[in-house]
């Protein structure tokens, strides 16, 4: 019997033990969010809310605001229809509670058990909610939850259920991109928050639960079942009776559309890119948009406002297809010491909100021969071969699968120079060069700067861009800022750093440089490429008096040989690397680039011509190849030879069409102006 009354006593010690071991930890985490509650910024959400994120450039000047921040409106200027519906729907003891609610706990508890430990939200009230959307992330997590607790009791301590009222439904969330009642109101109903019916009042209130699913734009018959269901939680509250509720219910939902957006930035493209990019960074859309922070970015206004300029002039990009489908373009300039991001344009055409920009996102292009400085010659320069090394350029056959290139003009040279094959973007060089070299010595070089091939488009065809991979302007204009950066490759972005209403600093860009390749032999790259410019295949596009280094790039449609799916062109200086791209947004037999209207480099050479005399106009620390082989007497090309002879012809031909079509543009757009066309 005692040896039983031992062991009764011992387990009492252990649950004893072990109740109080739960005891201390609640007792510490407890004084843990305690703190961090107290410690938090709950004094300034407010003016948080009613401040709007402002955007600096990289001289620290405001170019204006990036936001899609709601009108902000006092409780006053908000009609009881919708104050009752919200109440009745998110939190009826709102004014009663102290800031949570144990009943919504208790149920999320229950509701964590049913579903084994997966936390389902639901049970806060609209307290937490506030603390949630303004100072914590959305991820569900116990510490979440209890932080949101915590959070929500110092604000109610703060705070008036007015101020919190008025708050949370100047921050809510209504779909469509709008965010508070009063830009919700104009949305859906054409009208201020104010003067909403009771069945309109109940319609937003209930787009809370699930903006996508409930708005009427959208969903008009979840929105009205949903509407109704909220009628009657506002019965069952005791905020209206039932036959003001079926009343309401036997009303139409009108929808008329009065917001207007109030950006109030001139550059959209280039702050819906630093958007994405905070995203990236781990900053919510919710908080870069709603926090009222100050973001620091790259931005060169004058190299934006050129940028933009030229993307103004209808006559300089190719003509629109037979249907009317306007063809695409986007350009991108970075500053290659620093990797960022000077300007942006991503995409033709009216701006839609963070929408496909064309500069930073597509895929599934082919980047033509641009890909040739990066896998092809420069690996070659690595293994011992030099700008003025003869490569053969007789028509053959490569590797196990017999890959067969052919030159675009259809001209064959016995041999010829590195630098006379890169700036005339000479197809079967490149790819005999690639060879000799080894596959994977060009994939690996490639690799480094940044580009990674998928398995599919590992072969021979990659080095004259025969592709699949995700290739960007973006990325192009970083892997060339190595040539301009004396062989290192920066991390483009947008961000500098961005700071909170507080001051602290909430992301910081700590990227760097890496050398991924010698000066010696960016500089014997940056000489070949200068020749691309000088004599090569963008003479057309070269910016009348600078000096300017690069490569071209096209791909063919299959059906023809006079049409092209893709254009591309990146060019630099020490300055600058911009890297412009055109195309149709899907190609097809009946959008392609055929060759009318402008091209790449008309568009490239005149956004040029507007960026470089802006820039502070650094010489290259080398000549154009083909002088220094003429000046060592290693050129062998002479000046009469047929392959140089064809090429001249056709440069003189292309560059006189590109004049002639510029100074025609011009005149049909001047004209179309004075019709307001």
């Amino acid at each position: 019997m005692w040896h039983w009354l031992g062991r009764i006593q011992r387990r009492f010690q252990l649950v004893r033990w072990f109740i109080l071991l739960v005891l201390t930890l609640v007792l510490a985490l407890s004084a843990y969010f305690t703190y961090q509650a107290k410690t938090a910024n709950v004094e300034n959400i407010k003016s948080s809310l009613q401040t709007k994120t402002t955007l600096y450039d990289e001289d620290n000047k405001r170019p204006g605001h990036c936001t899609r921040k709601s009108t902000y409106v006092e409780l006053d200027k908000i009609s009881p229809n919708v104050q009752n519906a919200v109440i009745s729907t998110e939190d009826r003891t709102f004014y009663s509670n102290l800031g949570f609610d144990i009943k919504g706990i208790l149920r999320s508890v229950v509701n964590l058990i049913i579903h084994r430990g997966v936390i389902t939200g639901g049970g806060s009230t609209l307290t937490q909610q506030l603390a949630k959307n303004t100072l914590l992330t959305q991820k569900q997590s116990f510490a979440r939850k209890a932080q949101e607790i915590f959070l929500a009791v110092q604000i109610n301590k703060v705070y008036s259920k007015k101020d919190i009222l008025t708050m949370y439904l100047n921050n809510a969330y209504f779909g469509n991109g709008v965010w508070g009642v009063e830009d919700a109101s104009k949305r859906y109903f054409g009208k201020s928050a104010s003067e909403l019916t009771a069945g309109e009042g109940a319609t937003l209130a209930a787009m809370l639960r699930s903006p996508s699913f409930y708005n009427p734009i959208d969903h008009m018959d979840h929105a009205i079942s949903r509407r109704n269901l909220v009628l009657d939680l506002e019965v069952e509250a005791g905020h209206m009776t039932q036959a003001d509720a079926n009343a309401a219910k036997k009303t139409t939902l009108t929808l008329r559309n009065t917001y207007q957006s109030d950006n109030g930035n001139k550059y959209p493209d280039y702050f819906d890119a630093v958007i994405s990019e905070a995203i990236k960074d781990g900053v919510s859309e919710n908080d870069i948009l709603n926090k009222g922070y100050k973001v620091y970015t790259t931005l060169n206004q004058t190299y934006q406002q050129k940028m933009d300029n030229t993307f103004q002039k209808s006559w300089l990009f190719p003509a629109n297809a037979a249907d009317g489908t306007q063809a695409q373009a986007a350009s991108i300039a970075v500053d290659p010491k620093t990797g960022g991001v000077l300007a942006v344009v991503g995409a033709r055409g009216k701006h839609v909100y963070r929408g496909l920009n064309y500069a930073t996102s597509m895929s599934g292009r082919s980047p033509g021969s641009t890909l040739k400085p990066l896998m092809v010659y420069t690996p070659a320069l690595e293994s011992g071969m030099h700008y003025d090394s003869e490569l053969s350029d007789e028509q053959q056959s490569f590797g196990k699968d017999n890959y067969t290139p052919t030159n675009v003009n259809g001209v064959y040279q016995k041999s010829m120079p590195m630098y006379q094959a890169l700036a005339n973007s000479v197809n079967v060089p490149a790819v005999w060069t690639l060879n000799k070299i080894g596959l994977q010595t060009g994939i690996n070089s490639l690799a480094k700067f940044g580009i990674n091939l998928n398995k599919s488009d590992q072969n021979l065809a990659a080095a004259l861009g025969g592709t699949s991979t995700k290739i960007t302007p973006e990325m192009l204009a970083r892997a060339y800022s190595t040539f301009a950066n004396g062989g290192k490759l920066p991390e483009t972005h947008f961000i500098r750093k961005i700071v909170d209403a507080t001051g602290t600093v909430v992301y910081q860009d700590n990227s760097e440089n890496k050398t991924i390749i010698s000066k010696s032999v960016a500089k014997e790259m940056t000489s070949m490429m200068i020749g691309t410019f000088n004599y090569g295949s963008a003479m057309s596009g070269k910016p009348s008096g600078f000096t300017v280094a690069g490569k071209t790039g096209t791909s063919q449609v299959s059906w023809t040989n006079a049409g092209q799916k893709d254009e591309w062109i990146v060019g630099y200086t020490p300055d600058v690397v911009v890297a412009s791209w055109t195309g149709f947004a899907y190609t097809n037999k009946t959008h392609y680039l055929t060759g009318a209207g402008g091209t790449v480099k008309t568009f490239f050479k005149d956004e040029m011509e507007g960026i470089l005399p802006n820039t502070a106009q650094t010489s290259f620390n080398t000549s154009d190849a083909q002088s220094i082989a003429r000046s060592t007497g290693t050129d062998n090309t002479g000046s009469s030879g047929d392959g140089d002879v064809w090429q001249n012809v056709q440069d003189s031909v292309e560059k006189g069409v590109e004049s002639a079509k510029t100074t025609i543009g011009g005149w049909v757009d001047g004209i179309k102006s004075m019709f307001g066309n």
